[in-house]
């Protein structure tokens, strides 16, 4: 494995990475949530909302939302009825915020927060139904760490769920995509949060990541199976599908 991997457009040492990674994120972690908002134009609602649709966790399910973030995913599963609900996330800051809104939306029962690496999970095996993570794989540093860590949590019969930006799958808005995610985003992020490099980054990241085909060979190497993905918005984004049989 070589030492240097992807920080965006750069080569970074792979020890670096997350790091790094981590100063976006306490950098954002604040106006993150109005971000998202102006960043998708307020898409990534319908996306999240089509996710948790497609997790279905019931009442008698234990969810583990890896990249949990400020608890997008999490509250909506819990909303519409898990049963247990993990936040874990690498980045407390982010943490935090999500510890924040639960309280705010009445939502701190049947949550619990973990702060930790999802490289190396503290979680016992085969110790959940359900393994959730939305846009958060491709700042992860092993990515087949990640998939091998989120099989080996899952009891048998339980699935992972990866919701992340993908390819578009169409030509004709190529260009003005690219317009947007390397000319408009880090400006907005300049305006609203006072830092372009961070949201420059997470437009880097999106390119950086694998397509949707190569993403569904990596969930078969972790030992995953039936693995499927469905692309959302001609393929920004898509949801990526595989069991623990």
């Amino acid at each position: 494995m070589s030492d240097q991997t992807d920080f965006g457009f750069r080569q970074v040492p792979r020890t670096a990475k997350a790091g790094l990674v981590r100063e976006v994120f306490d950098s954002v972690a604040p106006r993150y949530d109005v971000m998202n908002d102006l960043m998708s134009l307020g898409i990534h609602r319908v996306w999240k909302r089509i996710f948790v649709n497609a997790i279905a966790a019931s009442p008698r399910e234990t969810l583990l939302d890896l990249a949990a973030g400020t608890g997008d995913v999490a509250f909506l599963a819990k909303e519409r009825g898990a049963g247990r609900v993990i936040l874990a996330d690498i980045n407390a800051a982010m943490l935090g915020v999500g510890q924040g809104r639960a309280l705010e939306r009445g939502l701190a029962s049947g949550l619990s927060f973990v702060c930790c690496d999802a490289e190396r999970l503290p979680f016992p095996d085969r110790s959940v139904e359900k393994v959730s993570m939305a846009f958060g794989l491709r700042n992860c540093t092993n990515k087949d760490a990640v998939l091998r860590e989120a099989r080996r949590v899952l009891r048998p019969g339980g699935r992972f769920h990866c919701l992340e930006f993908s390819r578009l799958r169409i030509d004709a808005l190529a260009k003005l995509y690219d317009a947007w995610s390397f000319r408009a985003l880090p400006a907005i992020g300049q305006r609203v949060a006072g830092d372009a490099d961070s949201y420059r980054y997470l437009a880097e990241s999106i390119r950086q990541f694998p397509d949707q085909e190569t993403l569904e060979g990596m969930m078969r190497d972790a030992g995953l199976e039936r693995v499927t993905h469905r692309d959302l918005s001609g393929g920004i984004v898509a949801i990526h599908t595989g069991w623990r049989l």
